[in-house]
């Protein structure tokens, strides 16, 4: 009788240890979901380009302003450098933008808003051409 006593006593502790693992050690249940929306990516903000007037600029036509022709999309905001020794301008043929007079060292910026293809010069030295593409 005594091993039949002991036996269960052992099978009761055993069911109690399976028990008692299958209660907080295992995966949590899981609960179910409401689906979400995805988020929208944001839009990208607009861009900016960097033309510089390199030394010697005065005496160069197209290669005056660099990039030359650029291309942008509509919203950057293009900014000219005077990296040369002598004053220049940034002007728009067509009256969207003027720097005025930029003395070496000195920098413009303009946000191109409308979609065209702008040409401009130096008005100091009307060799010196660009053209900026805006798509």
């Amino acid at each position: 009788m005594r091993f039949v006593s002991g036996l269960s006593w052992v099978l009761g502790v055993m069911m109690l240890a399976i028990v008692a693992g299958c209660g907080g050690s295992g995966s949590p249940a899981t609960t179910p979901t409401t689906p979400t929306t995805p988020t929208p990516t944001p839009t990208p903000t607009a861009s900016a380009l960097t033309i510089s007037m390199p030394r010697g600029a005065t005496f160069q036509t197209t290669a005056a302003y660099a990039p030359n022709p650029a291309t942008v999309s509509a919203g950057t905001t293009v900014t000219w450098v005077n990296n040369d020794t002598d004053p220049h301008t940034t002007t728009s043929s067509s009256n969207v933008w003027d720097s005025g007079t930029m003395q070496p060292g000195a920098s413009f910026s303009f946000t191109l808003q409308n979609r065209g293809t702008f040409q401009y010069l130096c008005l100091i030295h009307p060799n010196m051409v660009g053209t900026i593409v805006v798509q």
